[in-house]
């Protein structure tokens, strides 16, 4: 492809034109780094003319470490039997909300994995418990695999569970569980887990209800660089379909598969995990394929510091949470830490002014 048809592609999403599954498949391959990073800020500039970047304090608390599903790339969970299994207590949210509230957040990430133990009464006597204990928390609690589980134990439809956790408390649904929405990877990888089609109608619910919503993707294992292409154009799509006046998914997040001692890794799946590089060419790309999520996040507590600054000038504006408690992806080997003011030196060092924001990046 000669350069004037790559700067052509490179410059549909400005011109308010997508890109096709082709065409990224091309860039993607092929587009030097640079150009892609150039293309991905332009985009970037252009739907945040300013020069803010955004974080968040929260804390990201588990409810339960007890998971049917047994994913192969999760050392987090365990079985209901487990003499290690939990369910956190009220006495210990009320110690870990106070601490959040004293280092001046005011948002619980709420996640847990599919415990039978728990119903739909579970939560919504949580969450308004919660509510009803801290009036100003901003609840952003479970994920599209939980809701669907809920759904199906409860005989229930999604709409109807996500009604009720809404009228108990909800405020957004994270996009966790996405990993890659192709189901050719999620039965290697999680094959008792929801399946694309699910995830995706769960989220489409969510939207329809008006709920803020965040798209994710966990990549770097088993899947093809076309399958991470399809993900982003099947997020893409379904943000299309939401509502006028639904937020959909204000925000997207890729962060690299780590693997220290996962099922995947011991029996021989993942050979190479993604590189710095891999990781900035993905992000500029997602910036370039989703013209119509309005941010991008960099996942510095799975890339680090110096490739999350990178990712600033690569299509990200966002650089999410501080992370006081973070459990699940720090138990496959993520290492890094941050404070408040780290994080605003960060993004006071990579060119940018920092802007705290809520869930809703208002």
């Amino acid at each position: 492809m000669i350069q004037s048809e790559l700067q052509h592609i490179l410059s549909k999403p400005l011109n308010n034109e997508l890109i096709g599954f082709e065409e990224a498949e091309w860039l993607y391959a092929n587009a030097p780094t640079e150009q892609l990073m150039i293309a991905a800020h332009q985009m970037r500039k252009k739907l945040h003319p300013s020069n803010h970047v955004s974080w968040i304090i929260d804390r990201n608390v588990n409810i339960t470490n007890v998971c049917i599903t047994g994913c192969r790339f999760c050392n987090f969970s365990c079985s209901i039997n487990s003499a290690d299994a939990y369910v956190t207590t009220r006495d210990e949210y009320r110690l870990k909300i106070d601490e959040l509230f004293r280092l001046g957040g005011d948002q619980l990430l709420l996640q847990g994995g599919l415990n039978p133990a728990l119903n739909l009464d579970f939560y919504t006597s949580l969450f308004a418990w919660m509510k009803s204990e801290y009036p100003l928390l901003k609840l952003h609690a479970l994920s599209p695999a939980e809701v669907d589980y809920i759904a199906r134990t409860e005989n229930m439809p999604h709409q109807n569970v996500l009604d009720a956790l809404v009228k108990s408390g909800l405020d957004s649904l994270p996009g966790a569980g996405a990993e890659i929405l192709s189901d050719r990877v999620r039965n290697i990888v999680s094959p008792s887990k929801i399946s694309s089609y699910s995830w995706l109608e769960v989220m489409r619910v969510a939207h329809r209800l008006g709920l803020v919503t965040s798209g994710t993707m966990m990549f770097g294992h088993v899947e093809t660089p076309a399958e991470r292409i399809e993900h982003l154009i099947r997020i893409r799509d379904l943000q299309s379909e939401k509502p006028d006046f639904a937020p959909g998914f204000v925000s997207f997040i890729p962060w690299p598969f780590y693997g220290d001692n996962t099922t995947l890794q011991k029996k021989g799946l993942v050979k190479d995990f993604p590189s710095p590089i891999a990781y900035i060419r993905l992000i500029a790309l997602s910036r370039l394929l989703l013209n119509n999520i309005p941010n991008i996040q960099a996942s510095w507590l799975t890339v680090g510091k110096t490739t999350a600054a990178v990712c600033l000038w690569a299509g990200a504006n966002d650089l999410g949470s501080i992370m006081i408690e973070e459990n699940v992806v720090s138990s496959a080997g993520a290492a890094y830490r941050l404070d408040a003011n780290e994080m605003q030196q960060l993004i006071v060092g990579s060119g940018f002014v920092p802007r705290r924001r809520n869930q809703d990046f208002s």
